[in-house]
């Protein structure tokens, strides 16, 4: 069995390999063997990247890193596969990449994936306040948010039934284990009563505002936005938060993308702005939910070097700080 799995055209290539999560350079050079057959093995550099806190990710490049030709290895975190659909992963990095939104998807092995190496510059929280980058970032999620795809099928809401298995996945993880780190979310988290009566009554609000559903990234951390000026994770800092001023100029940004790219006159007028203002807002309250959620697993099952139990502390403490205040925000 020569651990290459045929396909026909179009499917992606599947490579039956596993990565060591503790030593990787075994498996990761069989890979490579497969995908860069000309390296010689002992010519083979690797990077790990630690800003990852969902999975292991390493480059991998003969030279220097930002040569083109560079392959990012993607080895999944422990247990993540009881809350990432890895099967729509795939399917969103081919989807990306085909609107020059995302890197070329290489192949998946038995716990991860291999992709492009986009050469530029990581992002952060400076950066991030340069309004000819937000508005660069603005400018694509534009893009993103207005690509349909090619399916007879109606688009799906996914987010309140992923809020619901995250839950789910926390109540059975936090009442299964005995571990010494249980016992302190238990204090400083609510309880999961209290979390499932958040989690609909979140679902009653944000359902009334009329937020249409779109095509999303759905992890776009700092580190994952790549800056290249040639072509145009540590503890939550709210401090950093963009004041009102830097929200509006991003999202006007963002709707003249999205409305040239759907076909409309791009022309933004200020109630449109304070309505997906207000609409971000209110949904800004369901993504540090659902990170949340994300973080107590990732206490009880993942081997990186991170403090989830603080992660999500300090998520479900902004959450509720500012509940109150953004369900009392109109669109009019």
């Amino acid at each position: 069995m020569d651990g290459v799995s045929k396909c026909p055209r179009g499917q992606l290539l599947h490579l039956d390999v596993c990565v060591d999560e503790q030593k990787p350079r075994g498996g990761v050079l069989e890979l490579l063997g497969r995908l860069r057959p000309q390296w010689k093995p002992q010519d083979i550099k690797m990077k790990v990247f630690t800003e990852g806190i969902t999975n292991q990710l390493m480059g991998c490049f003969v030279g220097s890193l930002q040569e083109s030709g560079a392959v990012l290895v993607r080895v999944y975190g422990r247990m993540t596969e009881l809350y990432v659909d890895r099967e729509r992963e795939l399917e969103m990095f081919k989807i990306l990449h085909t609107h020059n939104c995302g890197p070329q998807i290489y192949c998946s092995f038995q716990n991860g994936i291999c992709y492009e190496f986009v050469r530029g510059t990581v992002l952060d929280d400076t950066l991030l306040t340069q309004p000819a980058i937000y508005r660069l970032i603005a400018t694509e999620m534009g893009k993103i948010h207005s690509i349909k795809l090619e399916s007879d099928n109606p688009v799906e809401n996914i987010l309140w039934k992923k809020m619901a298995q995250f839950l789910k996945l926390v109540q059975n993880a936090l009442s299964n284990t005995t571990a010494p780190h249980s016992s302190k979310l238990l204090q400083e988290i609510p309880s999961i009563e209290t979390l499932s009566d958040e989690m609909e009554t979140l679902k009653r609000h944000l359902s009334q505002i009329g937020s249409p559903t779109v095509l999303c990234h759905n992890d776009l951390l700092t580190k994952n936005i790549i800056y290249d000026n040639k072509e145009g994770t540590s503890d939550t800092d709210y401090s950093l938060y963009p004041r009102p001023e830097l929200q509006r100029d991003w999202l006007t940004a963002y709707l003249e993308s999205y409305k040239h790219s759907v076909g409309l006159e791009a022309t933004v007028t200020e109630p449109e702005v304070q309505k997906l203002y207000v609409q971000v807002c209110k949904f800004s309250l369901a993504s540090n939910f659902l990170w949340g959620l994300w973080a107590i697993l990732q206490a009880r099952y993942s081997s990186i070097d991170f403090d989830f139990e603080r992660y999500a502390i300090t998520r479900f403490d902004y959450y509720f700080e500012k509940k109150e205040e953004y369900f009392g925000l109109t669109l009019s």
